[in-house]
């Protein structure tokens, strides 16, 4: 009898899971059922449409720190399929990528339609059988009297049997979205939204709103947690990578605050206290006579300074030669430590992340096994395995998805 292998979930990872169980296991049948009426949407509006396929970031162990969730998992499975085998794995299927100053890789059309239609073609060429809008209810496991180990109760009334599962459904907002799985009771780990942006409350830094800097720092406050990078201000309050890591990795304690709470802000982490001193005491012993809000320092957007003088009580026509020490000091903390309360988060260009899932403990780290449910494998988001942008969540669908597929078919 032919087996049948059956994979949830018709996203990245369930389509990587597919292609590789087709190519491993030629002799088996494989279905690929997805409960939306079109497969790898989160392919499509990835990247700003563009898909940001993975990283360019060649040395793993650091690849793997990108991973607030998951990267020690993910180092061991990189030994398998990591970056460079992906992009060789793409290249070997007419999709040419680029990388990014920042390391992002995209296709070089900057078209996720390119990466949809590769995965489409190369599952539908090896037989994979793709059902939409087919989602899947429970499933069971049926006892030793049957031909199949398990059966898919489908919620359009059909049953579905199979002898293997891969499980590549995606994350969940809340709990109920693991109601599939509750008849095998395992660890999952509460699910929390990660990778969102900042809501401010009561600023008028939003009339800012398109105004960016390349290099910020911001801080929770009160906790040991802070992140780098570009920063955007928003007409909602605050987006970019410094912004987004910072919420990828604080996902859990935000959550606990239920998205109330303080950050701080460096407008330019290339300067601390001493570095701005020497500036502030530069510009006034070298150009006195100059008016201090219409001369930006320290790299910094014109309206940003002419708003963190307006912050720190400088006058429009103050001259440095007559600023106090009070509006100076005032002036060097808003710049190094400009506080904002944040009042809830909106999610990043429709592209939502789940911290939380499976918990890596039931999963057997070289195959993608349930250590407890033979048959059942998993990959993607539903594992308890996120991470910060830039091609690296992308990159742990591809990993997992690959060995899953590669190990389903062997018993």
């Amino acid at each position: 009898m032919i087996k049948k292998i059956v994979v949830i979930g018709g996203g990245a990872s369930g389509f990587m899971g597919a292609i590789t169980a087709a190519q491993n296991f030629p002799d088996t049948e494989i279905f690929l059922l997805e409960k939306n009426n079109e497969v790898l949407g989160k392919v499509r509006i990835s990247g700003g449409g563009r898909c940001n396929v993975t990283n360019v970031e060649s040395n793993q162990k650091k690849f793997s720190k990108s991973y607030p969730r998951g990267g020690s998992f993910m180092l061991n499975l990189f030994k398998v399929f990591d970056n460079q085998v992906t992009i060789a794995w793409f290249e070997g299927n007419n999709v040419a990528l680029k990388a990014e100053k920042d390391g992002r890789m995209f296709p070089t059309t900057d078209n996720s339609a390119t990466i949809v239609n590769c995965l489409l073609y190369k599952a539908r060429a090896l037989g994979v059988k793709i059902y939409t809008s087919t989602g899947v209810k429970s499933i069971e496991k049926l006892d030793g009297n049957s031909n199949f180990r398990f059966a898919l109760n489908l919620y359009n009334g059909v049953i579905f049997e199979a002898d293997s599962i891969l499980y590549a459904a995606g994350g969940s907002p809340s709990l109920n979205g693991y109601s599939v799985l509750q008849s095998f009771d395992f660890q999952i780990n509460k699910p929390v939204p990660s990778l969102f942006t900042f809501n401010v409350k009561n600023s008028d830094i939003v009339d800012l709103s398109g105004l960016s800097v390349t290099n910020a720092s911001v801080k929770l406050a009160g906790e040991k947690l802070d992140n780098d990078g570009p920063l955007l201000i928003t007409h909602w309050g605050f987006s970019g990578p410094a912004i987004l890591k910072l919420s990828a990795w604080g996902a859990r304690i935000l959550s606990e605050k239920s998205y109330q709470f303080k950050i701080l802000i460096n407008w330019n982490n290339d300067f601390d206290n001493n570095k701005v001193n020497a500036e502030f005491d530069f510009v006034k012993k070298n150009n006195p006579k100059k008016v201090i809000v219409s001369n930006p320092l320290l790299n910094l957007p014109s309206r940003l300074w002419a708003w963190l003088c307006d912050q720190s009580e400088i006058e429009n026509n103050l001259l440095w030669l007559d600023i106090s020490n009070k509006k100076r000091n005032k002036l060097l903390e808003n710049i190094l430590n400009c506080p904002f309360e944040i009042n809830g988060k909106s999610t990043f260009k429709e592209e939502f992340v789940t911290c939380g899932g499976i918990d890596l403990s039931e999963i057997n780290p070289n195959t993608m096994e349930s250590k407890k449910v033979k048959g059942l494998f998993f990959s993607g988001e539903i594992l308890d395995i996120d991470a910060v942008t830039g091609g690296y969540n992308f990159q742990a669908a591809w990993t997992t998805g690959f060995v899953a597929g590669k190990n389903i078919g062997n018993d």
